[in-house]
């Protein structure tokens, strides 16, 4: 473990991991390890699991009402969307950030969240991050969500039930996150593009310290791509339990990885994973770590950042690089490394 980094108030183990998956030459028992702490530790993606089936037993339309389309239940859907959001972003945001339960307790920058400042919608970090995610995130989350289970109910995309394909009803589970990460990864790539960073991402951007209700906090071109990932279930054979945990691992994840905190902390123990240092490095330092932990295309293509300081002056030099060849795009984004 290399010495500790002091631009941070708190930061895990450096240098941080990530996934083994692609590791050359393979170690698949050293990957098996990684999921299993990544699936048993309570965490936002178990939480997200748990919540698929509740929803799936309790609260789905009936699939009669779903070969129409209609403002019935396309409006539940959208209810039951803005609720969740909320209990989960909302709770979050209460616990670290209202209450400042915790204090500063494993909270990566140790800034409070911006007021009264003229980068944000109404000069305010929490209530502008809270209206993009609300007025376009869950709408397009359930957009998206209405026309996958409009499409399934009508015949238009393969489902599997649980008794008749256990296995593969267990490892698409399990690959649905990978998924999204690789998915990510290419996503966030193309945002970071000059014209889309301009049109779309700098919303997002804006944050470069961050909470809960940044992180579905974009631009509405940004979650109709960001959301997209869904669109694999209209070619895999999907459970509906397996197309409602993948939108609760796109909508709701970035709450936890937005925290700003690394854990929840309760009675001086911590009682569950919440933020991460991988994807707080790239709001940071911003040409760095586009993907996430889980699929680590970053390591591929050079742009990790592994949270030491070499690693910070190795990420200033490429932008420096980068903004050479475009140097209008330099002077833009000029403030997102701010130290």
């Amino acid at each position: 473990m290399s010495a500790p980094n002091k631009q941070w108030n708190h930061h895990p183990d450096l240098p941080i991991s990530v996934s083994p998956i692609l590791s050359w030459p393979p170690r698949p028992l050293s990957w098996l390890k990684w999921i299993a702490r990544y699936w048993l530790a309570l965490s936002s993606v178990l939480l997200e699991f748990i919540l698929a089936w509740a929803v799936y037993a309790w609260l789905m339309p009936s699939w009669a009402q779903m070969r129409t389309l209609s403002l019935d239940w396309a409006v539940m859907i959208w209810l039951r969307n803005l609720v969740t959001l909320g209990i989960v972003a909302g709770g979050l945001h209460l616990w670290f950030y209202t209450f400042t339960a915790q204090g500063k307790k494993l909270k990566f920058d140790a800034r409070d969240l911006a007021r009264d400042n003229g980068s944000y919608t109404f000069r305010n970090q929490v209530l502008d991050n809270m209206v993009w995610s609300l007025a376009s995130g869950v709408t397009f989350w359930t957009a998206y969500e209405v026309l996958y289970f409009w499409a399934a109910a009508n015949g238009y995309a393969p489902q599997i039930a649980f008794a008749s394909n256990p296995i593969w009803f267990a490892l698409w589970i399990v690959l649905i996150p990978i998924w999204a990460s690789f998915h990510f990864y290419w996503v966030h790539r193309t945002l970071h593009w000059p014209p889309l960073y301009r049109l779309a991402h700098s919303l997002h951007h804006r944050n470069v310290n961050i909470g809960p209700w940044t992180g579905l906090s974009m631009h509405p071109v940004e979650h109709a791509m960001y959301f997209s990932s869904l669109l694999i279930h209209v070619i895999v054979p999907s459970h509906p339990v397996h197309v409602l945990f993948h939108f609760y691992n796109l909508a709701l994840n970035p709450a936890f990885s937005h925290a700003g905190f690394e854990a929840v902390v309760a009675g001086n123990k911590r009682r569950m994973n919440a933020g991460d240092f991988f994807h707080q490095l790239h709001h940071k330092y911003f040409e760095c770590n586009y993907g996430t932990a889980e699929m680590p295309w970053d390591v591929v293509f050079g742009s990790f950042h592994d949270g030491r300081e070499e690693a910070t002056r190795e990420t200033r030099a490429r932008k420096k690089r980068m903004h050479e060849r475009k140097p209008t795009e330099a002077r833009r984004v000029d403030g997102h490394d701010r130290d």
